[in-house]
């Protein structure tokens, strides 16, 4: 009698430390975008560019991006944007630097010089106000395309300010941006030849009581005075522009569908 209730002790202990240890496993797999769509393996907004594309992925504390080391800007820059971050204080850093995580030899604000074009930001300093050291980071020469005055001071700016509202708005937004760069390009720069692009590109994507939802924009780099709705793109078109696939990491099935429309009034753009 006291070897069976041994034995059933010992293989109680042993049921027991079975399910401790599956419990510990399986509880610190990380949910995929199949368990729960609004827990990815990788950042929501993180995009991929096609094989072959040149590219060195460097994370920031505000942005991560693809530096292509053969046009020298980024394929994209990519961050979440929250309301908290929007009412941030942290002054603008305006001081442009070379990225000390470029392999190689990096572009520096000298570059620029005489061009005629702005350093114009993909991931814009004021929606790093929440941290000096994502204020300082967004001046990286990695965040930096050659961009046409009007352009940087024009639609492109009034973008960027109509993302922080929808930041505000909606609590929380995944943004992707980046340039176009078509073959033939130009370059400026006389110690690195940096390519100009033709065009840029923002992406974003949130999350509704509905499900997913997305938008697109394309801006030629060159002045203008538009109505944003002017830019306007699906998510699809902007990836047959660019050739990088944004927001792969939710399913098959709700991808295909946020990608290939947009919808006015997800995004509150029938004032704009």
């Amino acid at each position: 009698m006291r070897k069976t209730n041994r034995l059933y002790t010992v293989l109680s202990v042993a049921v027991i430390l079975i399910a401790a240890c599956l419990f510990v496993v399986f509880s610190r797999q990380p949910l995929s975008a199949e368990s729960d769509p609004r827990t990815p393996v990788v950042p929501f907004e993180v995009p991929r560019v096609r094989k072959g594309q040149p590219e060195q992925l460097i994370a920031h504390v505000g942005y991560t991006v693809s530096y292509n080391p053969r046009w020298l800007i980024p394929n994209w820059v990519a961050y979440e944007l929250t309301r908290s971050e929007t009412l941030g204080t942290e002054e603008r850093a305006d001081h442009f630097k070379p990225d000390p995580a470029v392999k190689g030899d990096p572009v520096t604000t000298g570059d620029y010089a005489r061009s005629g074009y702005d350093r114009g930001h993909m991931a814009p300093a004021a929606d790093m106000k929440w941290s000096e050291q994502a204020m300082r980071e967004s001046f990286y020469m990695t965040n930096i395309c050659p961009q046409l005055h009007g352009l940087n001071a024009g639609d492109w700016k009034d973008l960027e300010e109509l993302a922080r509202s929808w930041a505000q708005q909606y609590g929380s937004i995944y943004i992707a941006c980046g340039p176009i760069v078509e073959p033939g390009y130009q370059t400026i720069g006389n110690t690195h030849k940096i390519a100009v692009p033709s065009a840029f590109y923002k992406v974003f994507l949130r999350y509704t009581s509905q499900g997913w939802t997305s938008i697109g924009f394309v801006m030629p780099n060159r002045a203008g005075s538009r109505p944003l709705m002017t830019y306007l793109r699906t998510v699809d078109e902007v990836e047959e522009l660019t050739g990088i696939d944004f927001f792969y990491h939710l399913t098959d099935s709700i991808q295909s569908v946020v990608e290939s429309t947009y919808s006015l009034s997800d995004w509150s753009l029938s004032r704009h």
